[in-house]
């Protein structure tokens, strides 16, 4: 199992963060559309490494337009020499239509399309073939020479990998279709990655008429852990939290009814209505809690994680600061990379 770090927020601390997860041994750094862009960090990260895998978890899709993504994808590809992945996400429709200013329709073939439509561009640049992609949501039809890159930045090693994350089934499929590989959200369980999740990737597969074989899927990463209980206690309080969060947002109320927590996603939506941030964490009981995150000292995160999701996923990312216990959080790792 290839196991994945992702890099602090913002710039400042980046390119010593990569070095220093790439010598600790991890397979991958990512960042994540928050705060702060998710792509300029990657510069950094693909001048400051050598051999860890760059990406995205993830670049929000509907924020930009297939030819914005296109250009970034390739430019990151040439400069990391082959490392990146293009890790995308829809986001939901609050944000999008008031955050972003952006179209919000039809998400899952609006997804499907852009993709396609990113793959297209970069088929043009790398065969100059002409661009002819015209959809139901975005139309591509025009690329002139001094518009088009020079083939010659991805001779070697061809365009990036494209993941896609999710959580309903209709999202999950079109990943399958056409993607490279699929992010778990952190709102997935064990029961609905193999009931829910894994039957959509295979139905999205055989759609484009290819297995799972060489697919990669990138597992849930909900874990609470400490050197110490109060620092462990200090963690279940912040994933609690989390969960709580998740769990308000009607887009993954799926995942609780799955489990028979039914009622809890109004419950929380309700909470989150009125700002009742702590009172949303305080229903979110140990069941849940454990049902959602591994929930042990280091030296059980990789024996728990690997008996969920070993025989799934191929990667599992973390949040792993750099000033973390080194010396006890290596031997974890390296479990985790023998699964």
């Amino acid at each position: 199992m290839k196991v994945d770090a992702n890099l602090p927020f913002g710039l400042a601390g980046v390119a010593e963060a990569a070095r220093q997860l790439e010598a600790s041994g991890y397979s991958g750094v990512w960042t994540a559309e928050t705060s702060h862009d998710p792509f300029l960090p990657l510069v950094l990260a693909a001048e400051h490494t050598e051999h860890v895998d760059i990406g995205t978890s993830i670049a929000v899709a509907f924020a930009r337009n297939p030819m914005l993504l296109a250009n970034i994808g390739w430019d990151l590809q040439a400069y990391s020499g082959g490392r990146f992945v293009l890790g995308l996400g829809s986001q939901i429709k609050p944000h999008i239509t008031k955050r972003f200013s952006m179209e919000w329709s039809h998400p899952a073939p609006r997804m499907r399309e852009m993709i396609l439509a990113v793959r297209a561009i970069w088929d043009t640049w790398l065969t100059g073939a002409p661009l002819q992609f015209r959809g139901e949501f975005y139309r591509h039809t025009l690329m002139t020479p001094f518009f088009t890159p020079a083939t010659t930045d991805l001779a070697e090693f061809g365009p990036p990998k494209v993941f896609l994350a999710g959580v309903g089934t209709l999202m999950t499929e079109v990943a399958g279709e056409v993607c490279d590989g699929f992010i778990c959200h952190a709102f997935t369980t064990e029961r609905y990655l193999r009931e829910v999740t894994l039957p959509a990737l295979e139905r999205g597969r055989a759609r484009s008429g290819r297995t799972m074989d060489g697919f990669e899927i990138v597992g849930p990463s909900f874990v609470v852990t400490g050197a110490t209980a109060d620092a462990q206690a200090s963690a279940a309080s912040a994933t609690r939290q989390q969960i709580a969060f998740y769990g308000s947002t009607p887009a993954y109320r799926g995942v609780l009814d799955l489990h028979g927590w039914d009622g809890l996603h109004d419950e929380l939506n309700a909470l989150s209505k009125q700002g009742k941030w702590q009172e949303m964490g305080d229903l979110i009981d140990d069941d849940i809690l454990n049902t959602f995150a591994v929930v042990a000292p280091p030296e059980g995160v990789a024996p728990e994680l690997g008996r969920r999701y070993g025989d799934v996923v191929t990667r599992m990312s973390f949040y792993a600061p750099v000033d973390r216990d080194v010396e006890r959080w290596a031997p974890v790792m390296s479990a985790l990379k023998a699964i």
